[in-house]
């Protein structure tokens, strides 16, 4: 399915999925959760836990969380769940419990803290070891002065191969070649994900790499108020996905 459908359609077409032959990926931020203030500061409704657990016993455990947060975030978050996930952009990878190494370092500290000194007062700075993301939201700071800082950063370490990933209301200096593509596509050859079809719902541009990936695998994307190409249907808000979440994982009880 290729068009996409209404949103009045997302949570129909969501909802009809066959648990024992999908597996369910979720981004995180603006996708299960609402975009706060700070990434510290976002709620995660006590329904959507019990929701991803639920649907986790139902998929056999093919559930994952595909974000750019660090896993160890993601576990703070959703405690006492922990999920499966992709971290860090695809960076990093655990599958029901075992860390499975993608093979990629940090970003130099010497990096990270010249990226530190340099930014303006009142940017929120995200030290993710893997990445370093700039938070501008609310903040008077032009994007192309944050993006004058990673450049010069990039600069000063020529060996060290990187890009710029923006993203609302931030620009985050990532290592290149990893993405959240290429780590779904590296998850879904791990029990319980291999031989299942992939469903993966997304909002923004750091989620284009698993949209890209996904006719490769036979799989369905859902965006949330973004149009894509190749996408079953869109969701309105974050509050219409776990909704989605909630019914599915009702009818399929």
């Amino acid at each position: 399915m290729t068009q996409v459908e209404s949103i009045d359609h997302a949570s129909q077409k969501y909802a009809a999925l066959d648990l024992k032959a999908v597996a369910l990926l979720l981004d995180v931020d603006g996708t299960l959760l609402d975009i706060g203030p700070a990434p510290h500061k976002v709620a995660v409704p006590k329904d959507l836990c019990r929701s991803l657990e639920r649907l986790m016993q139902l998929t056999g455990g093919a559930i994952a969380l595909i974000s750019g947060r660090p896993i160890g975030d993601l576990d703070r978050l959703f405690a006492p769940l922990k999920l499966s996930a992709v971290g860090g952009h695809g960076a990093e990878m655990r599958v029901e419990g075992a860390t499975i190494s993608r093979g990629v370092p940090p970003l130099p500290e010497a990096m990270r803290a010249g990226i530190k000194k340099a930014v303006p007062a009142g940017v929120l700075i995200e030290d993710k070891n893997y990445s370093i993301a700039l938070h501008y939201r609310g903040i008077p700071v032009g994007k192309e002065r944050l993006e004058k800082v990673l450049i010069e950063a990039s600069a000063a370490f020529p060996d060290e191969t990187v890009e710029i990933l923006p993203g609302k209301e931030m620009l985050e200096l990532k290592r290149a070649g990893t993405n959240k593509g290429e780590a779904v596509r590296a998850l879904m050859t791990h029990k319980p994900f291999a031989g299942r079809m992939p469903v993966f719902i997304g909002d923004d541009v750091t989620d284009e790499a698993v949209f890209a990936i996904l006719p490769d695998l036979g799989g369905h994307g859902f965006s949330v108020a973004r149009q894509f190409d190749g996408l079953t249907a869109i969701f309105d808000s974050p509050a219409s996905v776990r909704a989605a979440l909630r019914l599915l994982a009702n009818k399929a009880g």
